[in-house]
């Protein structure tokens, strides 16, 4: 049922808008809106207000705004429900605008994706902090990293929590990493329970630094964080926020004594007792056998939850932050699209309504900074793969007006369909794909 409501949400708002923004740059620059319709095909609810019907669809994947001069035809003219009722007005139809007009018509919605994409970066950092990673225990010290002048670090036992690095409180990890890099050369660590502290004497060079942070390795809590769809955890049902107790008869207590039995046992049946809630659950999981650089191990497609707090920062700081992950996100979305049009990555791996389901799901089940973030990564997902040069898309649409302003004059109405038909065709076999592996994976 969590899947359910947070698809719903997720589309809901993504959708509405992505549309409105094609909605309300249309009405400024005087193009005449027939329908604004959530959902293709026909309505479940319809409404009409001045010259406008609204419509909510029966098919949930998308939406459309008609306007006038840019009515589909054929099979994209069916799924957005056929003609409007509104008598059209000739003179403010889409087409007698000037380019940049229907320029800025057409890049209103992946506009609106982006800078919700934005606005819910930067509010979460400006009303909760922005997320650091939280302060935690030792696991290991990595003795073969150490540099000269730092042994006594492996005196550190598992468990033991650094509070002070020369005096200053920590607050986060990073302010851990950032006071041993830019520290003196005596550096005094306070620990949790001892009356002296550790004091480091090492050179201040950066590579001896930061051997320093890469030896202390951090007690990571065996929270379950986001699962790969497909993979042997989500196959069997482990969920984002389940606490890993024991792995078969060994109790675990860090996230690496989980990774330690999961990679010494491919293809071997593991019972995983999770607490989930206040209830315990047994879990049996195989892992599945991978090799690599000579390695056999094992994995199950569990991502760790890594445990973080919220640190204040001013609004001028959460505007930059909002900005800089809205831009490493589309960054990161146009990267898969490359990967998946050179090959690099399968087919396989396109996920359809189903996964989105799913997904939704798993963000919501680790709390609400992690739902608010998953939306706003899909919402420049959406505006992305909005922009691919397929008519039928917004980025198909565009790539007519770039056609028309290098060829001074608009292509023609049979071109238009004929290429308009071959989009909803890929479009189509894109969605048929990405619905198949979202079936498949449900029966592996």
């Amino acid at each position: 049922m969590l899947n359910i409501v947070s698809v719903i949400i997720v589309l809901g708002v993504l959708i509405f808008v992505h549309e409105l923004g094609h909605f309300l740059v249309a009405k400024a620059v005087g193009v005449q809106v027939l329908r604004f319709s959530l959902g293709f095909g026909r309505p479940l609810l319809a409404w009409h207000r001045g010259e406008t019907e609204y419509w909510v669809s029966w098919i949930p994947l998308g939406g459309y705004v008609k306007m006038a001069g840019l009515e589909e035809e054929g099979m994209a003219g069916e799924l957005e429900g056929g003609k409007a009722d509104t008598p059209i007005d000739p003179a403010r139809a889409f087409d007698k605008k000037p380019l940049w007009a229907r320029m800025a018509v057409i890049l209103a919605g992946v506009t609106m994706n982006l800078v919700l994409a934005f606005a819910i970066y930067t509010g979460l950092a400006a009303i909760a902090g922005a997320p650091r990673p939280a302060v935690l225990p030792v696991d290991s010290v990595e003795m073969a990293a150490l540099p000269p002048g730092a042994e006594r670090l492996s005196t550190l036992r598992r468990g033991d929590r650094i509070t002070h690095v020369n005096g200053d409180s920590l607050k986060t990890w990073d302010q851990f990493e950032d006071l041993v890099i830019a520290g003196p050369r005596e550096l005094r660590l306070r620990v949790a329970g001892r009356p002296e502290p550790l004091v480091l004497h090492v050179a201040r060079d950066t590579t001896a630094r930061y051997a320093i942070v890469r030896a202390v390795v951090p007690l990571f809590p065996p929270r379950i964080g986001p699962l790969e769809l497909g993979q042997p955890a989500h196959r069997a049902g482990l969920k984002g926020g389940d606490i890993v107790v024991r792995v078969g008869a060994d109790t675990i207590t860090a996230w690496s004594d989980m990774v330690r039995r999961i990679r010494a046992n491919p293809g071997k049946p593991l019972v995983f007792t999770v607490l989930r809630g206040d209830r315990l659950t047994q879990i049996p999981i195989t892992p599945e056998a991978k090799d690599s650089a000579g390695e056999h191990f094992g994995v199950i497609g569990a991502y760790l939850n890594r445990p973080t707090v919220r640190v204040p920062v001013s609004l001028g700081s959460a505007v930059a932050l909002g900005a800089g992950q809205t831009v490493g996100q589309v960054g990161v979305v146009v990267m898969s699209v490359k990967r998946l049009v050179t090959g690099q990555s399968s087919a396989r791996e396109l996920g359809g309504p189903i996964a989105i389901a799913q997904m939704s799901g798993q963000a919501a089940r680790l709390g609400l900074d992690w739902f608010l973030s998953f939306l706003a990564f899909f919402s420049v997902s959406l505006a992305v793969l909005n922009l691919l040069p397929i008519p039928v898309l917004d980025g198909g649409h565009a790539m007519f007006l770039i056609a028309e302003a290098i060829y001074r004059r608009p292509l023609s109405p049979q071109l238009r369909l004929r290429l308009t038909q071959v989009g909803m065709l890929v479009v189509l076999a894109i969605m048929v794909v990405a619905l198949g592996n979202d079936v498949l994976r449900l029966f592996r």
